[in-house]
């Protein structure tokens, strides 16, 4: 393949897609999203949890959707870019995030920053920052918006770390665990993709179904 085919099959990349993204750029790409959408308030848009997954799940294949990667590589780019991005993310909010934020005008963003902040305040600093993971755009914006309300480095790093090696190691095992047993379900590759997505979720919607309970069985024994 020529350098003007290789450049022309990037520049054409579309940051939406897990499938795209990975084609264009490999193992790299990986590391360079994680690290942008949980360290740069400007990544908040791109896609981790289908990344990791498909990324995992075309580890098991020999070069569909024009694409052939290697778990050791990948497992490390996918939690040196996740854990890199959060530590940086976390350092801009130390310093000029709130001025960031104030300048954006992506309702999305700001959005994000909203849910973030409640999960501050109901779950504490620790399960917030690792629940936080599994939620689109808040994983952006917590990590800056941890650093912008003080909470302390040493903290910050031991749960970011916790959060970020189960969020980016379980996603792309368990894409590779599923191409590993299936034959050819990449060809389910989108409906798998959704699921994924919803599948992420469920340790929020527990936590916040317990946290919903608490204040009745309060209210009945009182």
């Amino acid at each position: 393949m020529t350098a003007s085919v290789v450049l022309s099959s990037q520049l054409a990349v579309n940051p939406l897609s897990a499938q795209s993204l990975l084609a264009a750029f490999g193992v790299l790409g990986v590391g360079a999203v994680m690290f942008a959408e949980t360290g740069l308030l400007i990544g908040f848009f791109l896609p981790g949890d289908s990344l990791l997954f498909t990324a995992g799940l075309l580890c098991t294949g020999t070069g569909q959707h024009g694409v052939k990667l290697s778990l050791a590589p990948l497992l490390a780019a996918a939690v040196l870019g996740a854990l890199a991005g959060a530590q940086c993310g976390y350092l801009i909010g130390r310093r000029a995030a709130g001025a960031l934020l104030a300048r954006s005008r992506s309702a999305r963003l700001h959005e994000g920053v909203r849910r973030a902040e409640e999960m501050l305040a109901r779950y504490g600093h620790a399960k917030a920052i690792v629940l936080a993971r599994f939620v689109p755009v808040v994983r952006t914006v917590l990590n800056p918006l941890a650093g912008t309300l003080g909470v302390s480095a040493r903290e910050f790093t031991v749960w970011q770390v916790v959060g970020g090696l189960v969020w980016s190691v379980g996603l792309t095992l368990a894409g590779y665990a599923l191409g590993s047993s299936v034959p050819d379900v990449d060809r389910y590759l989108l409906p798998l993709v959704a699921l994924v997505v919803l599948v992420s979720l469920i340790p929020l919607a527990a936590e916040l179904l317990r946290g919903r309970r608490r204040p009745q069985v309060r209210g009945s024994r009182g």
